[in-house]
């Protein structure tokens, strides 16, 4: 399927490893130009390099923290200068440290708020007046599948990322007539840096192995195994196509099944 992005300007928040690493390759192999977004500059470098030696979209890439108060100022400057515009827009923010809602102490609330939620609609209310004029853009969240099935000890994300949903809800009836969409992508179990460092603390809380923790997991899931980062980065690169220009306002689930609700 030709997903109609090639040349297409894509700003991936996040994007030194993990999902949006694999969302910036899955975009830029559909031909669209990919400006990368983190705090790590040596892998963010280095993830260019590898998007541009592949010969399809180009890759650049800018320093930037979600915690630093000039946060969009700095990302919005970057774009103008490299991209002129933007047609596609992936937001993620990582996630906030495990922990019970006896642990979120106010401290926690307000800093990850700030980086998880006011970052997230600020930077697109920034972006999205350029998408509206051109009468075409893509903005993709990524959340968690705890937004529909809260995750035990996750007591930080589950009560934020919902927000999320409800802005993306919301914007996208704001915006639809614009030819831009705006929808949430939900993962499940993908084999992350992240989902080592959560079966880690859920070894520890719980005094088991993490091969136990792990092969639990994936009992529960009905697909049976954890997901790839290239099964989760295809579904969002076709979620910011031009064949799936009628789907906004949605939660997408990647997660193989495992939530429970319909």
């Amino acid at each position: 399927m030709d997903l109609g992005i090639k040349g297409k300007r894509a700003l991936v928040l996040a994007s030194s490893r993990g999902l949006d690493q694999g969302i910036a390759v899955a975009l830029a192999r559909e031909g669209a130009n990919v400006l990368l977004c983190g705090r790590s500059g040596e892998q963010l470098e280095a993830n260019c390099k590898a998007i541009n030696a592949e010969g399809n979209g180009k890759a650049d890439w800018i320093w930037a923290d979600l915690g630093d108060e000039n946060f969009v100022a700095t990302v919005t400057a970057a774009v103008k200068e490299k991209f002129g515009g933007l047609d596609i827009l992936v937001n993620n923010t990582g996630g906030p440290t495990p922990g019970t809602t006896e642990e979120m102490s106010a401290e926690k609330l307000e800093t990850y708020f700030f980086s998880m939620v006011l970052r997230v609609i600020t930077l697109t209310n920034a972006l999205l007046p350029g998408m509206k004029q051109q009468g075409w853009g893509r903005i993709l969240t990524v959340a968690s599948s705890g937004v529909i099935e809260p995750i035990a000890n996750l007591a930080l994300s589950n009560t934020l990322r919902p927000a999320l949903a409800g802005w993306s809800k919301t914007l996208a009836s704001e915006i639809a007539s614009h030819g831009v969409t705006t929808n949430l992508l939900l993962p499940g179990s993908i084999l992350t840096g992240r989902l080592d460092e959560l079966d880690g603390a859920a070894a520890r809380r719980t005094g088991k192995k993490m091969d136990e923790i792990r092969s639990e997991k994936e009992a529960r899931i009905p697909v049976g195994r954890y997901g790839k980062v290239d099964e989760f980065a295809a579904t969002a690169a076709f979620l910011c196509s031009e064949p799936a220009s009628y789907i906004t306002g949605s939660l997408i689930r990647c997660d193989g099944g495992a939530a429970r609700s319909v």
